[in-house]
């Protein structure tokens, strides 16, 4: 059995997200995506924890069941904390096989802050300290560092993190196994860094709406429990592990240096790399710069030696751009509808569906998208400072939207 997992997003507790992020939309949308393992997100908030102990069936093998997706008590943490002078502010995602360990866990870190307060709490604690926490209540709760290069919360991001994992986690170090790419990274961006060699990357969507939901995911064979799982990403399985799915990073909204509010952006090897011309205050530095910066490794040396992954774009997207109309408009809603229907589901449809089945099934303009989307023949126009980015497929025939 194919498994696609999620093991990032959020639940209408916690700040601008929308009010569906509840179960039942949630699974609904796991089934249209494709998702078979899903996060249940934001773990520490305790209204949406009893909302969970109330509908989720614990499958009692650490993974929990509802309206016939699989979910998986995960949940993300803000650390906001002195270190060297500089105020470091770094996200986590944590995860938990029973709900008996989860209230343990929430009652220790009650006491670096207010839980209640928001899905993602913000704990006045560093991380070596919430490892050394969450473990000793038990081995079997994973720290995983979310979307590690975003300026202002990633364990690298260039606002208010570290140049070392070992820097961020100190003695704990050897208790984190995985680092989440986050959407301005893909992973051969990151294994172009040596301190990130030892480690697995996972996707995930860290999603907001339940549309979002598997934007970003993991593919892997035959998961049977909780402890498969992170064994499977532990051991970086390749039998079990089949690829990540990507965004295209330019599209992430922290890709390239930039400021926002000036609509002023640059790519580090452009002159322009710390002033902003029309302000004159510093640029937000994006991710491409942070790993460029690090990078120790030429591309060639990184072929082939981890675990793959593939580029896509939201199929909503690709009709938007194939029809010339905006993506929540009945046009493309209707034809989202039918190519779901057709394939069973949106993932099938973007990556697993053969050429021969698109073709066989679908407006030759939109098939022709979806392979040229999967041999990443695209144009590229990259985010910056808050602002995301956009992939254009390059279609080559002059109907439509494009020429």
């Amino acid at each position: 059995m194919i498994d696609v997992v999620d093991l990032h997003i959020h639940s209408h507790y916690s700040m601008a997200t929308s009010k569906n992020m509840d179960l039942k939309h949630l699974s609904n949308w796991a089934k249209i995506k494709g998702v078979t393992m899903l996060a249940s997100g934001d773990i520490t908030h305790p209204l949406w924890v009893k909302e969970l102990k109330a509908k989720l069936t614990d499958l009692q093998n650490g993974l929990f069941e509802f309206n016939g997706v699989r979910f998986i008590l995960s949940g993300e943490v803000n650390l906001i904390y002195k270190q060297k002078g500089k105020t470091r502010k770094v996200h986590l995602l944590i995860t938990v096989p029973s709900f008996k360990l989860l209230d343990s866990i929430n009652k220790a870190l009650s006491n670096f802050g207010n839980l209640s307060v928001d899905g993602r709490p913000s704990l006045f604690v560093d991380a070596e300290t919430f490892v050394k926490t969450v473990s000793a209540v038990s081995l079997s709760v994973n720290v995983i560092p979310a979307h590690i290069w975003t300026p202002w919360f990633g364990l690298f991001g260039s606002k208010s993190g570290f140049d070392s994992i070992e820097e961020c986690f100190k003695s704990e170090t050897k208790k984190i196994f995985a680092l989440e790419t986050g959407l301005s990274s893909d992973p051969y961006m990151n294994y172009l860094v040596r301190d990130i060699d030892n480690f697995t990357l996972i996707s995930n969507s860290d999603a907001h709406s339940p549309e979002n939901i598997a934007r970003e995911a993991n593919v892997m064979k035959d998961i049977s429990s909780y402890e498969d799982l992170f064994k499977t990403i532990k051991d970086a399985n390749k039998d079990k592990f089949l690829f990540t799915i990507e965004f295209f990073p330019e599209e992430g909204k922290y890709f390239g240096d930039g400021h926002r509010k000036c609509n002023v952006h640059v790519l580090p090897e452009s002159p322009i790399k710390v002033v902003c011309p029309v302000c004159k205050k510093p640029l937000t530095y994006g991710v491409y710069h942070r790993v460029m910066e690090a990078a120790h490794w030429e591309k060639k040396e990184r072929e082939n030696k981890k675990i793959p992954f593939v580029h896509t774009i939201p199929l909503k997207e690709i009709l938007s751009q194939v029809l010339g109309k905006g993506k929540n408009t009945k046009t493309v809603s209707a034809k989202y509808d039918f190519i779901v229907n057709e394939f069973g589901t949106e993932l099938n449809a973007l990556i697993f569906a053969e050429e021969k089945e698109l073709y066989g099934k679908l407006d030759k303009e939109i098939a022709d998208a979806i392979v040229l989307m999967r041999k990443d023949d695209v144009e590229k126009q990259y985010g910056y400072d808050g602002v995301y980015g956009k992939i254009i497929i390059k279609r080559r025939n002059p109907v439509g939207f494009f020429n």
